[in-house]
């Protein structure tokens, strides 16, 4: 199959908020931005590409898609993600993995490698 994942899009109600909070979780750095959208690159060109659309509405009840942000340090990078705005939605310690909620309610897990 000839098809990869270039980018993955997140609704934002914020979007230089949004921006801010993705671009710290990440690391990535702003490729290009407009009034509606931002996107953000991997600085070493190897992760799908990131990016955040301004939307008038807020988000309605529970992701229908989400990220799974893998760590080695799973404590560490919740508290991390959790200060820089990150709310906390549910928590796996036997599996492993932490449901954080970003500014906008969009919902993510940190997942321990």
């Amino acid at each position: 199959m000839a098809i990869s994942i270039g980018n993955v899009c997140i609704d934002t109600n914020d979007l230089a908020g949004g921006t801010a909070f993705w671009q710290a979780v990440t690391g990535y750095r702003v490729a290009s931005s407009d009034d509606g959208a931002t996107y953000l690159e991997d600085p070493d060109k190897a992760g799908v590409g990131l990016s955040l659309q301004a939307v008038p509405e807020p988000p309605a009840g529970k992701n229908r898609l989400h990220l799974d942000l893998v760590t080695d340090d799973l404590a560490g990078e919740v508290a991390r993600i959790r200060a820089l705005g990150a709310t906390e939605v549910q928590r796996f310690d036997d599996g492993g993995w932490v449901v954080l909620a970003d500014r906008d309610g969009n919902q993510f897990c940190v997942v321990a490698a």
